[in-house]
């Protein structure tokens, strides 16, 4: 039996109820009753009531759909069972003695909620009560539907809303039902699914094959019409459009190019939103190439099947009044806060924003320091196409083996902008520039790390080459190393050759200090630190995952940033 996370089964849907009721301050329970009723009772006074309801399961339906603009109650039954006729029968007496002018019952078409509605709303009207119940088919599966008619399914949410918005703005009983039954007749929804779904307690439904999916199937894990292989979800939705308003489908819609619809994307419960927003981007992709306007569009889940892996495509033709209805303000919580307007693949993109314009001094120079810095990175780019080999091995104790392969992308993108330019000679372009090629080219969190170690330490840099400003530039790209990725000196990474040699670079600052020496001394601690991550437990980056007490071997980032500093000093 699957898990399911409830606290007794045979208790599940008054506690569904109560957990809602309990975080909506506008819903209230009815004493003795599964029913949930508005807590504004006094005011549909004079006005038409709306109730509706059915079986537990298809949450946020019906509950979440109480609310001013929308259904004034709903009683709910167990899981996937019809409410009991006393429920129904009391919801009705309780709006009836609110002062309700008439009550309209929402339906969906299967036996169980007719008889009991039906038979409450017989009662009632002995008791003298206006009552009046609509009956909503909207599935389009079946091509010769039986005696029981089409299935009421996820088209019955925009049947209340429709109801709502006509009540709240005061029209009566007949005009209610009269243009309700019209916007049903106009409306259909098809289902497709990846998993069958289970009652709380019991075992799934049905079962589907890894590679196949079901069409046309209820709310309640009931057969559809057929099932076929997994399909891509344009091809899936394309099928179900096709199934939909095939014309020799008798429960099909017409849908004539240039007609308005209202769209329904609805979740059956266990598609991930991912799924659903490619199944929406897809509905509507296929509507506009047959010539269909989306007036609306509202994806989510509004009418599910438990925890069904699958999704429902309502459409309803729509005129400016049913359109005028669907946007109308509502209460109810389940109701989608959607702005008006219509859906369409065709939205102009907001252009990319221009690059600043770049500063004089960006130019690639020309000269004798430019020539020096180039002979410079070529050192640093032979260097790290030698060691890795070396650097791959180190990696794959700990991370994914791919170490030297990242620094040796970096050398080899590096190689490249110096046949297209010559380098900058400024040192703050320098770093800026290597930034942009390493963000762009090398790739993995060193990428990124170098990047923001170059572009940190350019900003020092900026109109400045004296000694002390070199220091200052190590440690302005070590902070903010550290600040974004989260390391410190001693957690095996390549900072700790980093702040090795930072903090040799620290005599930089004292006057008449030799940079040449400063920079040997720096490059030698790096070195040792290198060498001294073999010791260390990892307490940052992808090797902190390994539970191995010692990983033996140096860490490969410590590696490589060692052998950029001694490529830079020969």
């Amino acid at each position: 039996v699957p898990k399911k996370l409830v606290t007794t089964v045979s208790g599940c849907a008054d506690d569904a109820l109560a957990g809602l009721v309990a975080c909506n301050p506008g819903l209230r329970l009815l004493q003795g009753h599964r029913v949930v009723l508005r807590d504004d009772l006094p005011a549909i006074r004079g006005r038409v009531a709306l109730l509706s309801g059915g079986g537990s399961g298809h949450e946020p339906a019906h509950a979440g759909y109480v609310g001013k603009g929308m259904l004034t109650g709903v009683v709910a039954g167990a899981v996937f069972a019809s409410p009991s006729v006393g429920s129904v029968l009391a919801a009705i007496r309780a709006v009836a003695q609110a002062g309700a002018a008439g009550i309209l019952l929402i339906v969906k078409n299967y036996t169980g909620d007719r008889l009991n509605f039906g038979m409450a709303l017989e009662r009632a009207r002995a008791e003298g009560a206006d009552v009046r119940m609509v009956v909503v088919g909207d599935d389009c599966a079946f091509a010769t539907p039986g005696k029981a008619g089409r299935r009421g399914i996820c088209g019955t949410v925009l049947i209340h809303k429709v109801a709502g918005a006509l009540a709240e703005s005061g029209a009566s009983l007949d005009e209610i039902v009269e243009k309700v039954t019209a916007a049903a007749k106009a409306m259909g929804t098809l289902g497709l699914s990846l998993s069958p779904c289970s009652i709380p307690g019991s075992k799934p439904s049905f079962q589907l094959a890894e590679d196949e999916m079901e069409l046309g199937l209820g709310i309640h894990g009931e057969a559809g019409v057929r099932r076929m292989k997994v399909l891509p979800a344009d091809k899936a939705v394309e099928t179900m459009l096709e199934h939909m308003t095939d014309p020799s489908n008798a429960s099909h819609l017409s849908l004539t190019p240039g007609s308005s619809v209202v769209l329904v994307v609805n979740n059956l419960g266990g598609l991930s939103c991912l799924e659903l927003g490619i199944v929406a981007g897809a509905a509507v992709r296929c509507l506009e190439s047959r010539g269909t306007r989306i007036a609306r569009a509202l994806v989510g889940s509004f009418m599910t099947a438990l925890e069904m892996a699958g999704v429902s495509l309502t459409l309803m033709l729509v005129d400016e009044e049913l359109v005028g209805l669907i946007d109308a303000k509502t209460t109810a919580v389940a109701w989608p806060n959607i702005p008006a307007g219509p859906a369409t693949t065709r939205r102009e993109e907001v252009p990319a924003p221009k690059e600043g314009p770049r500063k004089a001094q960006d130019v690639a120079g020309t000269g004798p320091g430019t020539a020096r810095v180039a002979r410079v990175l070529e050192r640093v780019c032979s260097t790290l196409l030698d060691i890795q080999d070396k650097l791959n091995e180190l990696d794959r104790g700990a991370g994914d083996g791919d170490c030297g392969h990242t620094h040796a992308r970096a050398a080899q993108a590096i190689r490249e902008w110096m046949r297209s330019r010559p380098p900058p000679a400024a040192p703050a372009q320098l770093l800026s520039a290597l930034a942009d090629v390493l963000l762009e080219q090398m790739g993995g969190s060193s990428g990124v790390l170098y990047g923001l170690f170059l572009t940190a330490a350019a900003r020092s840099l900026q109109g400045r080459s004296d000694s002390p400003a070199w220091a200052d530039a190590m440690d302005a790209g070590i902070e903010a190393m550290q600040r974004y990725g989260g390391a410190a000196p001693g957690d095996r990474t390549m900072l700790d050759s980093l702040c090795a040699a930072a903090q040799a670079l620290q005599s930089l600052r004292s006057p008449g200090a030799n940079p040449l020496q400063v920079l040997a001394a720096a490059v030698q601690s790096a070195e040792a630190a290198a060498e001294a991550t073999r010791h260390m437990e990892a307490g940052a980056g992808r090797a902190s995952y390994i539970r191995s007490s010692r990983l033996e071997q140096p860490d490969p980032g410590a590696v490589a940033v060692a052998a950029v500093l001694r490529a830079v000093l020969e």
